[in-house]
């Protein structure tokens, strides 16, 4: 038996990248995956024809993580579309650039909505539907925990946030046995930070393990928080970033 055998997940911003992998991973090891999109319609629905090739059911639902309403509804459509859901991967995210001079208020609200308040409105709306023993997982940055460079203050404001967020839902949750648990990506192979980027060769001098990581990467250490072997980890942030912040 696969190791996520009848299980249901979401997987928010799961239409490509990191969030696609993590999609395909969960499937690859027997979970019915639904993913959200807000752009890439064609790219969701292709991650949905790699999930239903693997045996498994698959849902591609467009929603703006801008939108709390269109989040909550997002869940509520994964849970009724699979018939339940046992992890939740909040996922999407956006990464902008400016220092706090040049940063504006409507900077710091679009940040904020997408990357921080879309993953307590997924997760508060997740638990109604979990049984005991679900698993919450987000996905952070190493630039959460170390900031090594100007200009991205907003980004590692909203990313640092989902460290308390996660230890305060583990204790929330950890009667019920759900665990929640964040996971501190680094410099990743994707359309938003390329590894032939312009930026790249800085990012990689900053890294014990020169070179980027693969989306594959991210998503192995999803699925293993996801599944039985992490039914006592909580309230723990994961880096994986090559030793960046080592």
């Amino acid at each position: 038996m696969s190791r996520l055998e009848g299980k249901a997940a979401l997987v928010t911003g799961g239409g490509r990248g990191i969030g696609a992998s993590i999609a395909k991973r969960l499937a690859a090891d027997g979970a019915d995956v639904a993913v959200t999109y807000s752009r890439s319609a064609e790219k969701a629905a292709a991650v949905v024809t790699d999930i239903e090739a693997r045996g498994r059911k698959g849902l591609a639902i467009g929603a703006d993580n801008a939108d709390a309403a269109a989040v909550a509804s997002a869940v509520e459509e994964a849970a009724d579309s699979l018939g339940r859901l046992d992890i939740l991967v909040n996922n999407a995210g956006i990464f902008g650039h400016a220092t706090i001079e040049e940063a504006t208020l409507e900077d710091f609200d679009e940040m904020v909505a997408i990357n921080t308040r879309a993953a307590f409105m997924a997760s508060k709306t997740a638990i109604r539907h979990m049984k005991d023993g679900g698993r919450i997982i987000s996905i952070g940055s190493n630039l959460a925990e170390r900031v090594p460079s100007p200009g991205i203050s907003l980004y590692s404001l909203s990313k640092a946030a989902l460290i308390g967020f996660t230890k305060g839902l583990a204790r929330d949750l950890g009667p019920r046995g759900i665990t929640a648990n964040v996971v501190h990506p680094g410099s990743t192979d994707t359309d938003m930070n390329p590894a032939n980027g312009p930026t790249a060769d800085g990012q990689r001098n900053l890294m014990a393990i020169p070179r980027y990581g693969h989306p594959d990467d991210i998503a192995g250490l999803v699925a293993w928080l996801a599944g039985p072997e992490a039914r006592f980890v909580t309230g723990a942030a994961w880096t994986i970033d090559g030793g960046a912040n080592a």
